[in-house]
This record gives structure tokens, C-alpha cells and sequence, in this order.
């Protein structure tokens, strides 16, 4: 049986999430749900569904909670598409938002993965090497992804060819 995710919901609307796990033990994704993730997530954007504020609590090796919030509008927007689709009360749900988000942030702040995307007006290309790392690479203490250890991983995992994926 898997672990449970406990829901609670404030007077003003805040969603707390109990998880059960630390996001390092959050499981992988397969590539092919991430790529529709992004897909629902920019449709969400541009009909313009923000979600609520969400909290989530994780337990720590000390005993201790983590709190992490998505307060941001565009990735309360993000994971309002995810938890529509997938339920963010679920592991996987969780897990497939929580890589979304971390993809898009890991994005904006790793130079060295430029090669590896281009933004276009029609939507992003991914190379899928980046797709399929970002599926099944944990995440850190902070849900994000490491981006030493992704680049790593990518420099092994890139083949001689491969067009990126257009993400509409």
C-alpha cells in the first residue's frame, strides 16, 4: 500500500499536504508524463487557473518538518494543472509536480543546460536525454534537482544525435 498524503484545507482556501516521505525519496516518473505534465501546465497558463497556495510538510532524518510553499502564482498555476490531472494527494501526483517544477527551476539558473531546451512562441523543445534525466533523477532536500549531479548524468546519457522534443 502506498504511503498517504494527508489534505488539509485552511478557512482562506491554503492547501497543506502531510507527505509521508522526504522529497529524495520521491519516486521517478516516466519521461512521457513529465512532457504531458508541461503540456497541461502551459494550458493551465494561458486560461489563466491559478491554483491555490499550497504548503507541504515532509519529515526530516532529526524528527523535524521541512516546509516547502508554492506561492509563486505561475507555479501555483503549474501544480494547480498537476493536482487537476494527477492529484497532488497522491505519491505519484506529488512526485510528477514536484520534477515539473524542478525542471522549470533547474532551467532558469543552470547556463549549462542551454544546449539542451530552446523557448520558442510555439512552446519549449527538450532534448529527451534532459526529459528522461529529469524523470528519474532524485530530487534534494529542497526539491529541486542537483545540477552538478544532472550534469553528470546528462554527459553520460547524451547520444552521438537526438533533436530535441517539441512541447507544445
Amino acid at each position: 500500500m502506498a504511503p498517504q498524503i494527508h489534505l488539509a484545507e485552511a478557512p482562506d482556501g491554503a492547501l497543506t499536504y502531510a507527505v509521508p516521505l522526504a522529497p529524495e525519496a520521491l519516486p521517478p516518473v516516466r519521461p512521457e508524463e513529465l512532457l504531458e505534465a508541461w503540456r497541461l501546465a502551459r494550458r493551465a497558463a494561458a486560461l489563466r487557473q491559478w491554483g491555490p497556495r499550497r504548503v507541504l510538510l515532509f519529515p526530516r532524518p532529526d524528527g523535524e518538518m521541512t516546509e516547502l510553499a508554492i506561492a509563486d502564482p505561475d507555479a501555483g498555476c503549474w501544480a494547480e494543472a498537476i493536482d487537476r490531472a494527477a492529484g497532488l494527494d497522491t505519491i505519484g501526483g506529488l512526485a510528477l509536480c514536484l520534477r515539473l517544477l524542478a525542471l522549470v527551476e533547474v532551467l532558469t539558473r543552470a547556463p549549462s543546460l542551454a544546449a539542451l531546451f530552446e523557448v520558442t512562441a510555439e512552446g519549449i523543445e527538450m532534448h529527451p536525454a534532459l526529459l528522461a534525466a529529469a524523470a528519474a533523477l532524485p530530487l534534494d532536500a529542497a526539491a529541486r534537482f542537483d545540477e552538478s549531479r544532472l550534469r553528470r548524468l546528462l554527459s553520460r546519457a547524451l547520444p552521438e544525435s537526438g533533436a530535441p522534443r517539441r512541447i507544445a
